[in-house]
């Protein structure tokens, strides 16, 4: 664990950037909540950078738990190149976490950074102690070698239309999904000072290779986890089918699953409440 070192701050809103070297390359990070205890570690989606999180979760997590984000080798404010294989972001990601001193930390992974939390769990059963895998699928799972041409069509439908593309990509269509994914949005320009940066095309084309690729990779052997999992989804998921979710939840021994109604890929985000609460029980 790390030294003692000053209180951190109990709100994303205001959660200065840093900064730390992982063998030679600068990677951007934020932590607030409560130092001490087994640290939270948050896996981010394809596209997102540190302030694509939603500032209800992160909060509301950090209010009980000491809360890290980053950004991954080559994303957002990290310096590098992003890899184009889901492996090498898992193990630079493991990098990371060492290199900040913890030799134990609990996991939520988000969309890709749900595979990354998986390949995590599986290589370095000793590191993860509780792993929560949301909107994500397995390697090899239904249709997630797909997502490129549905991130492709829908960037195209955004830029005609002037949004934001997850309005699509994480909500349903209903008044209640469309309602959320505003509200959503909102949320994530309530930071003003001290934002990151946004992904650049070269990192986003490679995350969309590295995605393919585990799509249509032979699938792992979940039953080795060996380890407490929460899989959370909403129950209409365009992006990674809400199928991928019961897949997983069937196959990893004793795991819990969590399905919001009337929700999409972001239905962590549309029922953050309920989704934070869910989180901080199965962290204790």
């Amino acid at each position: 664990m790390t030294a003692d070192a000053p209180g951190l701050p109990s709100t994303y809103r205001s959660t200065p950037t840093s900064v730390i070297d992982v063998e030679g390359t600068h990677f951007a990070y934020r932590e607030l909540g409560i130092r001490g205890g087994v640290p939270v570690v948050f896996l981010n989606h394809l596209t997102g950078v540190l302030d694509d999180w939603d500032l209800q979760v992160i909060d509301a997590i950090a209010e009980h738990h000491h809360v890290i984000t980053f950004d991954n080798r080559g994303v957002g404010t990290s310096h590098g190149t992003t890899p184009a294989r889901a492996e090498q972001m898992a193990h630079d990601a493991v990098d990371f976490i060492r290199a900040l001193g913890y030799d134990t930390v609990d996991l939520i992974g988000f969309s890709l950074g749900g595979g990354l939390a998986q390949i995590i769990a599986l290589e370095h059963p000793g590191l993860v102690r509780r792993a929560v895998f949301a909107g994500t699928g397995p390697r090899g799972g239904y249709l997630i070698e797909k997502v490129p041409t549905l991130v492709f069509r829908t960037l195209a439908k955004a830029m005609i239309l002037r949004k934001d593309p997850r309005n699509w990509l994480f909500f349903t269509r209903t008044a209640d999904g469309k309602r959320s994914a505003r509200q959503f949005l909102a949320r994530l320009q309530e930071r003003t000072e001290g934002r990151g940066e946004p992904i650049s095309l070269s990192s986003l084309l490679a995350q969309l290779r590295a995605i393919r690729r585990w799509g249509l990779q032979e699938p792992d052997d979940l039953s080795r986890l060996d380890l407490p999992v929460l899989v959370s989804n909403g129950i209409d998921d365009v992006m990674v089918p809400t199928t991928n979710s019961l897949d997983m939840a069937r196959r990893i021994p004793g795991a819990q699953l969590q399905l919001f109604p009337d929700a999409g890929h972001g239905g962590i985000f549309q029922y953050h409440q309920e989704f934070s609460a869910r989180v901080l029980d199965f962290l204790a």
